[in-house]
């Protein structure tokens, strides 16, 4: 049967146990693993399967039910294992980019840059969250043998994993290990354990290994305060504070009395939205909360002039409703009586490709035009699988090695993605493309792409090509709308 098969390879792991940096990587067969988990999918009655086997019926007799959550339970044990396994290649990796770069001379400081970034484009994660992925990795291949075991034999999946080396990260490597000893799978503090029951012990057992590193390591948690933004379904974004207890605990409570004071008086808001509201208000000065901050809403002519369906992009957000943009484009602040001040900065794109407009610039650095200009198009970091807000405008070929200040040869990199791309072996350069086209070659020789997200209004399948009539009298239409249009009429609107 299929489900024999699935647990024969779930079984076939690397054995459990301490391993250190240097212990070679099980030779696990990627390619044959694939092939049988595909050999899982649900399939007609009775249909033959690879192995001489029967497919999956997806019936719901009893057996077959039975059978079906032994494959699920299967399958997430091989989940685990596969997590293992990713966690000594990686460290088996670091240690091999070390040893090639003390080989070539490199100060030990600097050896095993970059491994992170090249293991987020494999693994096609983000680089802050493959950086996490690396340190788990590390803690667990050199100091937390029974975790790992725990992990391999899927006593604990990825992210419980990491919950545990979490609450150690503030240990010596010794006291690590006794707590690891200590929280190993076979005393059976995992069985049925949720998140915060892991936490728990694990933070316990560092409490009683290292009780001044623990307090020490909370003293030093203010430090890390901070407010960050993520987007939310439906417009709606997520403003996050972390901060001290006390702190917190004081806002909270003067929202709530604010809220329940208005609530007293008649308020027809509900609480929430009042301690919303208030929290708003009170940061930003105005009831409305718009001020004098630039919005870069890119949208297109149609889309505000016309009517349009075509949806638009808020950079820091994403993709927002065509009629939701118009209304924060149109609609005036009647608490506190004034207009809002509207700016057009008008982009043009290439017909059918939605490729911008090309400029160039004798510049050293990116000026503040064209930075915009990078900002729209790319939108957030060009590095595959990293969503960071952009933070540099880099030259895609160095501006030491003959490369212009230009649109089609800069691009919106983060911080720590930019400082990724000079070091030694890795090479950036674009290619032909619709948009604009950025190719990032890793020192192992891996080639990845990214391409510039399409703006509002383009890369729509079935639209009309660039030079048929409809498409002409389309590009007419909009050149009368945009002839008589005028910033005031918005505000008349409002």
């Amino acid at each position: 049967m299929a489900g024999n098969r699935g647990a024969q390879l779930i079984g076939s792991g690397a054995p459990s146990g301490g391993a250190g940096p240097d212990v070679a990587v099980p030779g696990v067969q990627v390619r044959d693993l694939i092939d049988a988990v595909h050999s899982l999918r649900p399939g007609p009655a009775n249909a033959a399967a690879p192995d001489g086997g029967t497919e999956l019926t997806g019936r719901t007799e009893p057996a077959d039910c039975a059978e079906l959550i032994n494959l699920l339970r299967g399958l997430e044990d091989l989940k685990s294992a596969a997590s293992a396994a990713q966690a000594r290649i990686a460290v088996a990796f670091d240690a091999a980019r070390r040893s090639a770069d003390a080989a070539a001379g490199v100060p030990a400081e600097e050896r095993g840059r970059g491994v992170a970034a090249q293991v987020a484009l494999a693994r096609r994660e983000s680089p802050a969250r493959a950086s996490r992925l690396h340190g788990l990795a590390t803690a667990l291949v050199g100091e937390m043998p029974h975790t790992l075991a725990a992990l391999e034999t899927g006593r604990l999946n990825e992210w419980r994993a990491t919950l545990v080396v979490k609450e150690t990260a503030c240990l010596s490597a010794e006291d690590r290990c006794a707590v690891d000893e200590e929280l190993a799978a076979d005393t059976g503090v995992f069985d049925g354990a949720g998140d915060k029951a892991i936490i728990a012990a694990a933070r316990a057992a560092a409490y009683r290994r290292d009780p001044r590193s623990v307090t020490r390591r909370a003293a030093r948690a203010a430090e890390e305060r901070h407010v960050s933004l993520r987007p939310a379904p439906d417009t709606m974004t997520y403003l996050t504070a972390l901060l001290p207890v006390a702190q917190g605990v004081a806002v909270h409570a003067a929202l709530s009395r604010h809220a329940d004071t208005l609530r007293s008086g008649g308020e027809t808001r509900s609480r929430g939205q009042i301690m919303a509201d208030a929290l708003v208000e009170r940061t930003t000065g105005t009831p409305g909360g718009i001020t004098g901050v630039e919005v870069q809403l890119v949208m297109t002519d149609r889309t505000l002039f016309q009517g349009d369906a075509e949806p638009a992009r808020l950079p820091g957000y994403g993709i927002v409703p065509a009629a939701w943009a118009r209304t924060l484009l149109t609609a005036s602040e009647p608490e506190s009586g004034q207009e809002l001040k509207l700016w057009l900065r008008r982009l043009y794109t290439a017909p059918g490709t939605g490729e911008l407009v090309a400029a160039d610039s004798r510049a050293r650095l990116f000026p503040a035009g064209m930075r915009r200009f990078i900002q729209a198009r790319d939108n957030t970091c060009r590095t595959p699988y990293c969503d960071a807000p952009i933070r540099h405008f880099d030259h895609v070929v160095p501006w030491h090695n003959g490369g212009t200040t230009s649109l089609a040869n800069g691009a919106g990199l983060c911080e720590a993605c930019n400082h990724t791309k000079e070091l030694p072996g890795w090479m950036a350069e674009t290619s032909p493309g619709t948009r604009h086209v950025l190719d990032i070659r890793t020192p192992t020789g891996h080639t990845y792409q990214s391409t510039a997200p399409p703006l509002p209004g383009t890369g729509i399948q079935g639209t009309d090509p660039p030079h048929s009539k409809r498409h002409r009298r389309r590009l007419r239409a909009q050149a009368k709308a945009l002839k008589y249009a005028h910033v005031t009429e918005l505000h008349a609107a409002a």
